[in-house]
């Protein structure tokens, strides 16, 4: 029986220090029926020869040039040139652990259709990680291992942009990576979430992501924070919010003040509440802030809790349960 074939779709620009690492582990995987669409967006150092050597050498590798700019026009390119059964996605400076593909691959023939396969990451970092990375490790594998990814969906991004798989006819079911939004990580794990593909449980480290200060997660415009909010809200609005609900914004930091302008740019109607006793009764952008326990009075309300602090979240979870609210119905944490 032939085996069916997984399509690796990797973006590369200016990455020659790690490009190597990240071939040959591809190479060195034990599912061998795989095929690397990988595109060059605009390199100017020795990226390019250093996959065009491979390439010479393995015909599973097919470089080509981006015919347009960025990571969202890379990947479409890439991706029209795909044939696989299956479709993943790997960034150039990191490392896929020797089964990653036979463990995705596995899981979603398990499983089926409307299914994503996901595994566990590992950050490594030549300086050491950090620990905002460590603590963002640490949540999104707990998450993974249970398969509740979703659960959790508006506080970052749940699914890692470079561990996962999918049948590629879910891949276009869910307009693959037509969309130009960034972070585009972000948005298709909305598409899923969407779509309502359900996230297969997994337990095995399979994807090393490596961590450094030029990465362009830390320091390209498309992944700055505005960008994320604006994103969450978008997707909050067309997906999970009830319209015969009133948003009640909780926190009145640079993220609660970001979704108040856009929902009043949007035309659409909110409250807003905080627990700090300075902010109380202010006036911002024209709306009253209230007090946090006016939410107890307010009628049919759907909070978008935008508060950072673990202690004052925790804090925030023990009210909304003693005035009996659910999560996701009646309230979901952005922060």
């Amino acid at each position: 029986m032939q085996k069916p074939l997984i399509s690796i779709l990797t973006p590369f620009k200016n990455t020659e220090a790690y490009l190597a690492d990240c071939i040959h582990s591809i190479l060195n995987q034990t599912f061998t029926s795989w095929e690397l669409i990988i595109i060059d967006d605009g390199s100017t150092d020795e990226s390019y020869k250093i996959v065009n050597a491979f390439a010479e050498h393995e015909p599973r590798i097919k470089l080509f040039k981006n015919s347009g700019s960025g990571i969202i026009d890379a990947l479409q390119l890439a991706f029209s040139h795909s044939k696989g059964d299956y479709i993943t996605r790997m960034d150039s400076d990191d490392i896929m652990m020797p089964n990653k593909l036979e463990v995705l691959l596995n899981n979603l023939i398990t499983f089926g259709k409307k299914h994503v396969a996901v595994g566990l990451v590992e950050y490594f970092s030549e300086t050491g990680v950090g620990e905002g990375y460590k603590s963002y490790e640490t949540w999104l594998n707990n998450l993974t291992k249970t398969g509740t990814n979703y659960s959790e969906i508006y506080k970052e991004c749940v699914i890692p942009s470079p561990c996962w798989m999918i049948h590629r006819t879910d891949f276009m079911a869910c307009d693959a990576f037509n969309p130009n939004l960034y972070p585009e990580d972000y948005d298709l794990t909305f598409r899923f979430y969407k779509h309502q593909f359900k996230c297969i449980p997994c337990d095995v480290v399979l994807h090393q992501w490596r961590d450094y200060s030029t990465r362009t997660s830390r320091t390209h415009i498309h992944y700055a924070q505005n960008h994320f909010t604006e994103l969450k809200l978008r997707h909050f609005l067309e997906i999970d919010y009830n319209k015969e609900k009133t948003i009640t914004i909780w926190g009145a930091g640079t993220k609660g003040k970001l979704m108040a302008s856009i929902l009043i740019e949007k035309n659409i109607p909110f409250e807003w509440i905080c627990d700090n006793p300075k902010k109380i009764g202010k006036d911002i952008y024209g709306k009253e802030l209230k007090d946090f326990k006016a939410l107890s009075k307010l009628k049919n309300t759907q909070s978008i809790i935008t508060v950072a602090n673990k202690t004052a979240q925790k804090e925030i979870r023990v009210y909304l349960k003693k005035i009996n609210k659910q999560s996701f119905t009646d309230y979901i944490f952005f922060c």
